[in-house]
């Protein structure tokens, strides 16, 4: 018997999607990255990169297969409330139950997310560039992954976004059985709002998110109130739901819509 069992359950439109492995130097092993290309990039230079990272027990085809993180984009851009955007669904390592998306002592997984993962969209599309503006969502685990670094990695990201977020190692500790004595202890690296407290240069752009059936909402009210009463700008937002696909799949498009709006300075329309 399994102690976790996650179904990819290929029921969404795939057009649009691709698998990619990749030998990762930070981790030291082969690693997966699902990506949605849009249709029509062929004349556009400096597309947006979105990297959407996932909670534990799941993999790089979560946010698609689960979430229909593409169809959600595809549509947004069909109706043009975003622009085009590349979006990039990493696997967080696959490490126990969930790597937390940190540096651990036998490999780094924060290194993987913000260096490494999207040069694959350079690889992908012409579109694509290391100067394409760069943001960062995440759901539970991955929202602590995503409001962490890019606190800690500011000049990386021009916005960040989380839904349902984990905020500290303590509570994603109780959702895994394995060993985390590896695991950096760097406080920054353990807590979100250590990390906003610690940041080298002006955070990126700041939205999150939580359930009001989701038992992570006072830890989610309490980072809101701690950000607030150290003036640190953000966007929050208590929604109906709980800590499950149909919140997170209902709630993408916030993000998306979040990135588009810091983003509308950028041009994506130049020709290469």
């Amino acid at each position: 018997m399994f102690r976790t069992f996650e179904n990819a359950e290929l029921t969404a439109d795939t057009f649009g999607l691709s698998h990619v492995t990749v030998k990762s130097k930070a981790l030291g092993r082969r690693a997966d990255v699902t990506a949605f290309i849009p249709k029509g990039l062929e004349a556009l230079a400096n597309v947006p990169v979105v990297t959407l990272l996932h909670g534990v027990f799941g993999s790089h085809w979560a946010w698609a297969f689960k979430g229909e993180a593409h169809l959600t984009a595809r549509a947004l851009m069909s109706q043009k409330l975003i622009p085009p955007m590349v979006l990039l669904m990493p696997s967080d390592g696959l490490w126990g139950d969930g790597s937390g998306y940190i540096a651990h002592a036998d490999a780094d997984y924060e290194k993987w997310i913000v260096e490494e993962v999207p040069t694959i969209a350079y690889a992908l599309t012409s579109a694509c560039s290391s100067v394409s503006p760069r943001f960062l969502a995440g759901l539970s685990m991955g929202g602590f992954a995503a409001l962490r670094l890019g606190a800690k990695f500011p000049s990386a990201y021009r916005a960040i976004s989380a839904h349902s977020a984990v905020t500290n190692v303590a509570q994603l500790t109780k959702l895994i059985e394995d060993d985390t004595a590896g695991w950096s202890s760097n406080p920054s690296d353990q807590d979100i709002f250590a990390a906003m407290r610690s940041a080298h240069g002006k955070l990126p752009s700041i939205r999150f998110d939580c359930g009001t059936e989701d038992a992570l909402l006072p830890a989610n009210r309490e980072l809101h109130q701690k950000m607030a009463s150290h003036d640190l700008i953000h966007i929050y937002e208590e929604l109906s739901g709980g800590h499950d696909w149909d919140y997170w799949k209902s709630n993408l498009h916030r993000s998306l819509l979040f990135f588009a709006s810091i983003g509308k300075g950028v041009d994506a329309n130049a020709s290469t």
